[in-house]
């Protein structure tokens, strides 16, 4: 089993640590690293980003050809690890004996702990796994933004050790709207400042989900709700996927129940939980998504467009589109050829 040990908040220095214990070849940019891994020991991509705001975001796209530990521990004070399992799985544990904690794909992981204690993560051998991990220090610095004070002041009462404790661990339901925001980040080709500013905003956006998904989830704790399994998860997924690919048809619950082979309880709970949408308002969401796409990219009418997405009523098309996009289909037309002309 191979192990290495990061004990430097600084993104710079981990990267460095990284290629030094794995090999590879580092590329750096402004704020920005990116470790491009193919050898006897791993395969990938490591890549991360660091913020002026004292939170930091790295990624794991990778797969180890015999198992690792990558165990990290920061002499003064530990950062809140907001972890999000893309692809595959992985274990976190507090050392290398506590106890080990799974994280499956499309699961968050939120952890902390105080600097007597390593955050460990065991990466199994073979396994292609994506893990996204944003850091956010816990020591006050000079801040002169009153939001990133309110920011850290939540997260610190939030998911801190509490008195007595010397770990905080959460494992979270599933999310897929988190893995659409991973691959928005993976989507980016913009460069200098523009790229930065573009994954900032991106990498707050997710660490305010997985801040929401952990307050949902005590929720429906105390509810007794998120009652679905993982293959039942899965099945909602491929569903949702179904859906996407063919908006025309005239879905209702018994066929959707009949076809995923759910209650419609269990899709309405699953849709609510992973998409924050019931099984109408998701099919309805994608209908209009799909609509703008082809407005964008086709010559068909406005009528074509609305038969094409499963609809039947011109006027209510326009009138769900207004309340998305704040402008009527027409009008988001005139606009694009307006633009191809100008071009």
């Amino acid at each position: 089993m191979k192990i290495v040990y990061l004990k430097t908040n600084n993104i710079a220095n981990i990267f460095n640590q990284l290629q030094q214990d794995l090999g590879g070849k580092l590329k750096i940019r402004p704020q920005e690293y990116s470790l491009e891994l193919n050898n006897y020991l791993v395969s990938g991509v490591i890549s991360g980003v660091s913020f002026k705001n004292n939170i930091s975001f790295m990624e794991y796209d990778i797969v180890f050809k015999e198992d690792m530990l990558l165990i990290n521990n920061m002499p003064i004070t530990n950062p809140i690890h907001f972890m999000y399992c893309a692809k595959g799985r992985i274990s976190h544990s507090f050392g290398i004996k506590g106890e080990k904690r799974l994280l499956n794909q499309f699961q968050t992981g939120i952890f902390s702990c105080d600097p007597s204690q390593d955050t460990t993560l065991f990466f199994r051998k073979n396994e292609v796994v994506k893990l996204s991990n944003i850091m956010v220090d816990t020591h006050e610095l000079d801040q002169d933004d009153e939001n990133t004070d309110l920011l850290r002041n939540q997260l610190l009462k939030t998911f801190l050790p509490k008195p007595g404790q010397n770990i905080f661990a959460y494992i979270g339901s599933y999310n897929l709207k988190i893995a659409e925001k991973i691959q928005q980040l993976g989507a980016i080709t913009q460069k200098g400042l523009v790229r930065n500013l573009l994954i900032k905003g991106i990498v707050h956006v997710i660490l305010a989900m997985e801040i929401q998904q952990h307050k949902e989830d005590r929720k429906n704790a105390k509810n007794n709700f998120g009652s679905l399994t993982k293959d039942e998860m899965d099945d909602i997924k491929e569903l949702s996927n179904f859906i996407k690919n063919y908006p025309e048809i005239q879905y209702s619950l018994k066929y959707l129940s009949k076809k995923s082979g759910l209650s419609p309880a269990k899709l309405q709970e699953g849709f609510k939980l992973l998409f924050d949408r019931t099984v109408t308002d998701y099919i309805r969401n994608v209908r209009i998504e799909t609509a703008e796409h082809l407005i964008k990219t086709t010559e068909l009418n406005i009528s074509e467009i609305v038969y094409s997405v499963g609809l039947t009523s011109r006027s209510y098309f326009s009138k769900i589109f207004k309340e998305k996009y704040n402008c009527s289909p027409k009008h988001y037309q005139d606009h694009q050829n307006s633009v191809a002309v100008t071009a």
